[in-house]
C-alpha cells in the first residue's frame, strides 16, 4: 500500500478533465510518485551533507532535480528559514502555507534614508612618458621604488640586513618565521663589510678564510645568497665589487661544512651575469672585464665538478646557455669570450670536442673583420677571443695519446689543408704557427 494518498491523484486528474480513473491506475501512480519523491529527497540529502549542514533547504532540492535531469522549481529561493503556518478549512488534513513577514509601515516610513551614493568619476594620469615615470602624486617616487627593492626578503626584524642595504626602520612581516641569534646577525654584518673593505686587505682575507672554514654558517646561507645576487644586480659597472662578490661566493662554495645543494640554482645566475653579461665595467676600456669573466668561468667550473652529480641537468643547462651566447652574432665580443671559456670550464674536453670545435670555422667569420681593423678597440677584443678559442682547443691535445711528435714536410702540408678545411684559415694559421704537430693532428682527428 502506498503512503501517497490516491485521492490527491484523483483530484488532480479531475482538474485537467479526466473524469474517472481505475483504482489500479491510481495505485500504480501513487507508488511511482512515492518512488520519485524518495529519489529526489535522497539526492537533496546528499547535497545537504556535502554542504556540512543539518537543515535541508530548497536549494538542495533544486540541485537534486537538476542532477535527475528534471527542471527545478522556481520562486522558492530564500536566504532566511521558511516559517510555515497551519490553516484548517474543515474536517480532514490541515493546509500548510509559508507565512509572510509583517512589515510595520510606521517604522518603515520613519526609518532614516540611506546615504546618497557618490557619482562615479574617472581621473586620468600618465604612468610613464617615453619610458620615464613622471613624479606626480599618483605614481610612486623613485625613492619609494628603490626602498622597496632593497627591503630584505627575510625576517623584517634583522637590523643587519637593513643596515647593509641602507634601509632604516624596516617593518616587513616575514612569510616564514626565521630568527637569527644576535651573534649570527653580527657575524653576517661584519663578514659582508669586511669582504668589501677596500682599505684593509688583511681584514678581507680573514673574512674569506672564516667563510671557507667556519662550520656554523648554515642559517646564514640564504642571506649570503640573496646578498650576492643583490650586489651583482646593482653594481654591474663596478668591477671591483663584482670581483669581491665572486670571491665571497667562492669562499662559501669551498666550505666543506656547508650543504649548498638547495642554493646552487640561486647562486648560478649572479655567476653567469659576471661571465656573459653584456655590459660589465666601463665602456671605454672593454678589456677590463675579461679578468672578471675568467674568474667567473673558474668558479662555474668548480660548481659543475662539485654539484653535477646531485643535479643531473646542471651541466646541460649551463652548456646550452654558454653555447647560445658564444654563437650569437648580435652579442658583443666580450659575451662571446665568456661563452667560450664558460663552455670549457663547465663541460670540459667533451664540450670543446662536441660544441666548440664544430662551430670554430663558422665563428671565425665574425672576428676576421675586427682583427683586420688595426688600432681599434675591437681588434684587442677579437684577439682575446681568438686566444681563448685556441686555448680551449688545446685541451684536445692533452686528451690524445699515442700520436707521434714529428711530421715530414709533405705530411705537414697535407695536415695544414685538412686543418684549414675543419677550423677555417684564421684558426688554422694560428695553430700552424705554434709548430705543434701533435696539436694539429688532435684537431683533425677529433
Amino acid at each position: 500500500m502506498s503512503v501517497w494518498n490516491p485521492e490527491n491523484i484523483r483530484d488532480v486528474a479531475e482538474s485537467i478533465g479526466i473524469a474517472s480513473l481505475n483504482d489500479d491506475v491510481l495505485q500504480g501512480l501513487s507508488s511511482d510518485i512515492e518512488y520519485r519523491l524518495s529519489q529526489v529527497l535522497e539526492e537533496a540529502l546528499k547535497f545537504m551533507r556535502h554542504s556540512k549542514r543539518a537543515t535541508l533547504s530548497t536549494q538542495d532540492v533544486a540541485q537534486a532535480l537538476r542532477v535527475l535531469d528534471v527542471e527545478p522549481l522556481y520562486g522558492y529561493e530564500s536566504t532566511r528559514p521558511l516559517r510555515f503556518g497551519e490553516a484548517s478549512i474543515g474536517p480532514g488534513q490541515p493546509i500548510f502555507y509559508v507565512e509572510d513577514e509583517e512589515v510595520d509601515f510606521e517604522k518603515l516610513i520613519n526609518a532614516p534614508l540611506p546615504k546618497v551614493p557618490r557619482e562615479v568619476t574617472l581621473t586620468a594620469h600618465f604612468l610613464s612618458v617615453d619610458g620615464n615615470q613622471p613624479t606626480i602624486p599618483q605614481n610612486p617616487t623613485v625613492a619609494d621604488s628603490r626602498t622597496q627593492e632593497l627591503v630584505p626578503k627575510g625576517p623584517g626584524v634583522n637590523p643587519h640586513l637593513a643596515t647593509i642595504n641602507l634601509v632604516d626602520n624596516v617593518t616587513v612581516k616575514p612569510l616564514v618565521k626565521h630568527l637569527l641569534s644576535k651573534e649570527l646577525q653580527l657575524y653576517f654584518s661584519n663578514a659582508c663589510s669586511a669582504v668589501f673593505d677596500e682599505n684593509s686587505d688583511e681584514y678581507r682575507a680573514a673574512a674569506l678564510v672564516s667563510l671557507r672554514t667556519d662550520p656554523g654558517l648554515h642559517q646564514l646561507i640564504p642571506y649570503f645568497v640573496q646578498f650576492i645576487a643583490e650586489k651583482v644586480t646593482h653594481n654591474l659597472k663596478n668591477l671591483v665589487i663584482l670581483t669581491q662578490t665572486l670571491q665571497l661566493a667562492s669562499a662559501l662554495l669551498d666550505n666543506k661544512n656547508l650543504y649548498l645543494d638547495p642554493y646552487i640554482a640561486s647562486l648560478i645566475p649572479p655567476v653567469l651575469t659576471c661571465l656573459i653579461g653584456r655590459h660589465l665595467g666601463s665602456s671605454t676600456t672593454p678589456l677590463s672585464s675579461y679578468p672578471l669573466r675568467h674568474t667567473a668561468a673558474t668558479l662555474l667550473g668548480s660548481v659543475c665538478k662539485k654539484y653535477a652529480k646531485s643535479s643531473h641537468t646542471l651541466k646541460p643547462r649551463l652548456a646550452r646557455t654558454c653555447l647560445k651566447h658564444f654563437l650569437d652574432p648580435t652579442k658583443p665580443l666580450a659575451t662571446n669570450y665568456g661563452g667560450i671559456i664558460g663552455l670549457q670550464a663547465a663541460g670540459g674536453i667533451e664540450a670543446v670536442r662536441v660544441l666548440i670545435l664544430p662551430n670554430v670555422k663558422e665563428y671565425e667569420t665574425l672576428i676576421r673583420e675586427p682583427l683586420e681593423d688595426e688600432g681599434s678597440p675591437k681588434q684587442a677584443e677579437a684577439e682575446a677571443v681568438l686566444t681563448a678559442l685556441i686555448s680551449a682547443l688545446q685541451t684536445l691535445e692533452d686528451d690524445t695519446t699515442g700520436l707521434r711528435n714529428g711530421l715530414q714536410n709533405g705530411d705537414l702540408a697535407n695536415q695544414g689543408r685538412r686543418l684549414q678545411d675543419k677550423v677555417g684559415p684564421l684558426v688554422a694559421g694560428r695553430v700552424l704557427q705554434m709548430g705543434r704537430p701533435r696539436f694539429v693532428k688532435a684537431l683533425i682527428e677529433a
